[in-house]
C-alpha cells in the first residue's frame, strides 16, 4: 500500500445537497443505490430519491444490527413534546465509518436526560445540543401509557422551565 491513497468520498450529486460550508463526516452506501452521509449538522437520509436532513437534535435512536441502520426521528410538539416518527431504515452495503459515527453523535447529542413523574404519568426530560446553535434545547417524551393532556403539558411546561434555569445557572457559574 502507498504512503498517498486517495480517500472514497461521495457521490457528487450527494454532495451537492450540503449547504454552504457543511462537510461530510461519514457516509455509506445503501444497497438500494442511494448513500447515507453524516454531518455535524445531521444525517441525510434517502428518500424519494434524493437525501433529507434529519437534524441531530431529532433523532431517538439509531441502531446498527445485521447490515441495517435504523432510524427513529422524533417531531417537536408545541416546543415541548418529542413524539417519535415511525423507523426508517436502510441496508448499507458499504458502511465505512458510518454506523460507529452515527452512534457518537447521538449519544453526544443528549446531554441531560432524567425521567420524572407528571400528572397522570411519566415523562423523559431531554437537554439536547442543536447543531450551530449556543446552550442546550430542553423537550420531554411522555412514557408509554401517559395522556397527552392540558394539565400534563402544564406540568411538563413547569419542569422544563425549571431545567433551562438549572442549565443557566450551571453556566454562569462555571463562567467564573
Amino acid at each position: 500500500m502507498g504512503l498517498f491513497h486517495r480517500r472514497d468520498v461521495p457521490p457528487a450529486e450527494a454532495l451537492a445537497l450540503l449547504q454552504g460550508d457543511e462537510r461530510v463526516v461519514a457516509w455509506a452506501d445503501t444497497a438500494a443505490g442511494s448513500v447515507v452521509l453524516a454531518t455535524p449538522r445531521g444525517i441525510w437520509w434517502p428518500e424519494e430519491g434524493s437525501l433529507r436532513l434529519i437534524g441531530w437534535q431529532y433523532v431517538s435512536k439509531a441502531v446498527w444490527r445485521d447490515g441495517v441502520l435504523s432510524v427513529i426521528e422524533a417531531d417537536v410538539l408545541d416546543d415541548l413534546l418529542l413524539v417519535d416518527r415511525a423507523p426508517v431504515s436502510a441496508k448499507l452495503q458499504v458502511p465505512r465509518d458510518l454506523p460507529p459515527t452515527v452512534r457518537k453523535r447521538v449519544e453526544g447529542n443528549v446531554v441531560r436526560s432524567e425521567v420524572a413523574p407528571v400528572v397522570g404519568g411519566v415523562a423523559r426530560f431531554v437537554g439536547r445540543r442543536v447543531p450551530g446553535a449556543d446552550g442546550l434545547r430542553f423537550w420531554a417524551r411522555l412514557e408509554a401509557g401517559t395522556p397527552d393532556t392540558a394539565q400534563v403539558r402544564s406540568a411538563v411546561a413547569a419542569r422544563l422551565a425549571g431545567l433551562r434555569a438549572e442549565w443557566e445557572q450551571e453556566q454562569a457559574a462555571q463562567r467564573w
